[in-house]
């Protein structure tokens, strides 16, 4: 079972994301708790995945965000917003956050976006990628992306192309034929190489060098 808390200000959202989730046979939401109570719930309950709210009236949800991840050992969080504008994306991505989904998300692809949080992979809001895309991507020079990259072996870059790509360690394993512990092994190595905090920061890192608009190319070449 997948264990999910949702930490948001509005109960209405709140109880319609706790029936979502809730029918799905694999996920069990464990709470569902204003900003406030937070921290000391994911303490007691040691969630899996933990959608966050990012701006609520009692707690910032960044600030939210910063105390999980210095926990011993945090949950993946993906933040939750009706805003998608460009300090909060880099902000809530440079503090670890590995998800960032818009409040109006189909409800029928909940549940798929919980698994994917959960094995590893990456969820972004479409209108979220073209922020980041525009705005945080274009924070850092080319070269150094490329010189970062340049240090991984044939197998690493291939692994962090797919992560690029949004892919669960699972759904990597299998395009590669790895078993899961394996592509987690080598997605450890590749965040080490690259000297970046987790897979979002290592798939911009990715899309700057280059290697999403060369494996687009191969693809049509293909």
């Amino acid at each position: 079972m997948i264990r999910v808390m949702v930490v948001d200000d509005e109960a209405l959202l709140r109880t319609g994301f706790e029936h979502i989730l809730g029918t799905a046979d694999d996920i069990e939401v464990v709470a569902a708790v204003g900003g406030g109570r937070a921290v000391a719930v994911v303490r007691e309950l040691c969630p899996d995945v933990v959608l966050l709210d990012i701006r609520m009236p009692d707690v910032d949800g960044l600030t939210v965000l910063a105390e999980l991840r210095r926990l011993p050992d945090p949950p993946v969080v993906a933040m939750l917003t009706t805003f998608d504008m460009d300090e909060y994306v880099a902000a809530a991505l440079r503090s670890g956050a590995v998800g960032f989904l818009l409040k109006d998300t189909d409800p029928e692809q909940l549940p798929h976006l919980v698994r994917t949080l959960a094995d590893g992979g990456i969820v972004l809001a479409s209108r979220v990628t073209r922020t980041v895309v525009a705005g945080y991507l274009d924070g850092g020079p080319r070269q150094e992306a490329v010189h970062r990259v340049a240090g991984l072996t044939e197998r690493e870059r291939a692994v962090l192309v797919l992560l690029a790509e949004g892919l669960s360690n699972t759904a990597i394993g299998t395009r590669m034929n790895l078993s899961t512990g394996t592509v987690k092994d080598h997605v450890s190595a590749v965040l080490g190489k690259l000297a970046v905090g987790n897979r979002v920061q290592a798939a911009l890192l990715a899309e700057r060098a280059g290697l999403l608009r060369a494996r687009r190319r191969d693809g049509e070449a293909g």
